[in-house]
Parts: structure tokens; C-alpha cells; sequence
């Protein structure tokens, strides 16, 4: 049931945002993300699930923590007094926002957080929720050493952490933190492909995420038994998580493409190197899923052509966002 009241925290939590990516000045900026705060807060709370609850508890002192240590270097920075130290806030001020979208060593509270709130939420906080901070990452960067051991941790802990996870909303969320690093390496260098690298992410998380909602299912087990009486519903299922993976010829596979082209250009051969390496610990994982479907028995002898008529819009988006890369390097040269 959508209540009347969520539409209002869903047009203040998007103008939030908008005036966080607007603003000329820091105080603006905090503004916009405390606003787009506060309008998360209700989305998630639910007094019908004590989880709901306990999840929205844990993202407000988080972000409300991340905000202080942000408004703090904010003043410091803006007084004259310590202006030999800039170079050391402009680190807590990237330490603060990188906390705010969940990127490790700062990723303590995003699987618990994506553990307790339900698929929508979850969609919100994969994507829109790491619009602003990325954004902001973007006004005051240079790729130094810092932002190379946080993509080198973000690489490595989605990785390991993510092997052992029979929760799908674990596995999206340390999914998401290997993600981060990316985009992050990406933003570094071209805005335009940290663009194509979060509109594709996005495109890809709704489609899996509708098809969790649609069966309304959180755990592998789950997912199996689910998976058994539909095997159009598996295929999609299958080819949208080894998209995510980013292997071709799926979609998934451009933006890193254009990712490890642009950091080889700029001579990060030995960290584009360890990226590729590491992702392959979180596809290791995706493979273990859609390979397990994939061999446990259908009920199915062949193709149920009524099911097909029925999800037949689902069936063309999801198709046409998973071959879009085929379409892509067809139509367009990218360089």
C-alpha cells in the first residue's frame, strides 16, 4: 500500500540532493544533505517491522556523524587560522563523504543498514543515496594515494566479505561497496564515464531488484525454490547478475571498459591491475549463484508460453539493458 505521505519525503529527499549538486557554497551543500537525511528517515521506518526501525536508527548516526565530522572541516577550512593543515582536512572531509555513501574502510553500517529495510529501500540506497556524496568527491579531488587505498580496500572487502553471504540484500550491498570503487576511479578522471558507470549500475540494480520484489524474496534459499517454476524468470535473473558482474557481451561490461581504458591512459597500469583482479573474488560469488540455479532442477519441461505473454514488458527492458552494449558499439564510437 503506498501512502500519501511518502510522496512528500520522496520529493524532499530528491530536492535535497539537487540543492547538495547545486550549491556554490560547503553550507549549502550540508543543507541539501542533511534535508536529503531527514527525508530518508520516515521512507524507512515501519511500525509494522521492528527491523525497519532498528536499520533507520543505524543510517541517521551514521550520516548524522558523517555530517558533523563534514561541518566541523568545513569551518576549520573556511577560517584562515589553519590554512598549513588544508591538505589534512581536505582527507576528513573525503573521509566524511565516502562514510556517507558506504565506501570501505567506512562501510561498517551499510550491510546492516540494507539487511533491515525492504526492496524499495534498498534500491533507494544502492543508487539515488550516493548521487550527492559522489558529486562532492568530484569539487575537491586528485587522485593521490588515499583515494588508491580506498579503492584497493573497497575491491578487497566486497570481495571477501561478500563470498560467505546467503542474504541477497548483503550480497547487492557489498556488491555495491566493489561498485563504489569503481565509479570512484572512474570520477577521478572523466566525469562523463562516472556518468555512464552509475546510470548503467542503476539500470541494472532496478532490474534485479523488481525481480526480488516481484517474488518477494531476501535469501538464496529462497531464490532456488522461487527459480525452479520459471525458466524465462531464471535466464533474466542469470544474465542481469553476470551483467552485473560485468562480463560481455552485457551492458555491465562498457563502463568498466571505459573505466580501465581512461586509468591506463593516465598511467595507473599496476592499480587497474589490482581492480581487475580483486573483482574477480565478487564474480567469483555471482558466478557460485547463477551456477547454482542454473543446474538444480526445472519443474518445467519446456517453454510456459502463458508466463511469457504475461511478464512481457519486463522481459523487453530487461533484454534491451542487458544487449544494449551490443547496440552501443554498433552505433556509437565512444572515442
Amino acid at each position: 500500500m503506498f501512502y500519501m505521505y511518502k510522496l512528500l519525503f520522496y520529493l524532499s529527499l530528491m530536492i535535497g540532493t539537487m540543492i547538495t549538486i547545486s550549491s556554490y557554497s560547503w553550507l549549502g551543500m550540508w543543507m541539501g544533505l542533511e534535508i536529503n537525511l531527514l527525508s530518508i528517515i520516515p521512507l524507512f521506518s515501519n511500525y509494522k517491522n521492528m527491523m525497519n526501525n532498528e536499520a533507520s536508527l543505524k543510517y541517521f548516526i551514521t550520516q548524522a556523524l558523517a555530517s558533523t565530522i563534514l561541518m566541523f572541516t568545513i569551518i576549520l577550512m573556511s577560517s584562515n587560522i589553519f590554512h598549513l593543515w588544508e591538505q589534512k582536512f581536505n582527507l576528513i572531509l573525503n573521509s566524511s563523504l565516502l562514510t556517507k555513501m558506504g565506501a570501505a574502510p567506512f562501510h561498517f553500517w551499510f550491510p546492516e543498514v540494507m539487511e533491515g529495510i525492504n526492496w524499495m529501500n534498498c534500491l533507494l540506497l544502492l543508487t539515488w543515496q550516493k548521487i550527492a556524496p559522489f558529486i562532492l568527491i568530484f569539487y575537491n579531488n586528485e587522485m593521490n594515494i588515499f583515494f588508491s587505498i580506498i579503492i584497493m580496500f573497497s575491491m578487497l572487502i566486497s570481495g571477501i566479505m561478500g563470498i560467505n553471504q546467503t542474504s541477497l540484500r548483503k550480497i547487492l550491498a557489498y556488491s555495491s561497496i566493489n561498485h563504489i570503487g569503481w565509479m570512484l576511479s572512474s570520477l577521478l578522471f572523466m566525469e562523463s564515464i562516472w556518468m555512464i558507470y552509475f546510470i548503467t549500475y542503476s539500470i541494472i540494480s532496478i532490474n534485479i531488484i523488481m525481480m526480488f520484489k516481484k517474488l518477494n524474496i531476501f535469501y538464496l534459499s529462497q531464490l532456488y525454490k522461487n527459480m525452479t517454476n520459471n525458466s524465462m524468470l531464471k535466464l533474466f535473473f542469470i544474465l542481469n547478475f553476470l551483467s552485473l558482474g560485468g562480463l560481455p557481451p552485457f551492458l555491465g561490461f562498457l563502463p568498466k571498459w571505459l573505466t580501465i581504458q581512461i586509468m591506463i591512459e593516465n598511467n595507473l597500469l599496476m592499480l587497474s591491475f589490482i581492480m581487475v583482479i580483486m573483482t574477480l573474488m565478487t564474480l567469483y560469488f555471482y558466478m557460485r549463484i547463477t551456477f547454482t540455479s542454473l543446474i538444480i532442477n526445472m519443474n518445467e519441461i519446456n517453454f510456459n508460453f502463458m508466463k511469457l505473454n504475461k511478464h512481457w514488458m519486463f522481459m523487453i527492458s530487461n533484454f534491451i539493458a542487458l544487449m544494449s552494449l551490443v547496440f552501443l558499439t554498433m552505433i556509437f564510437n565512444i572515442y
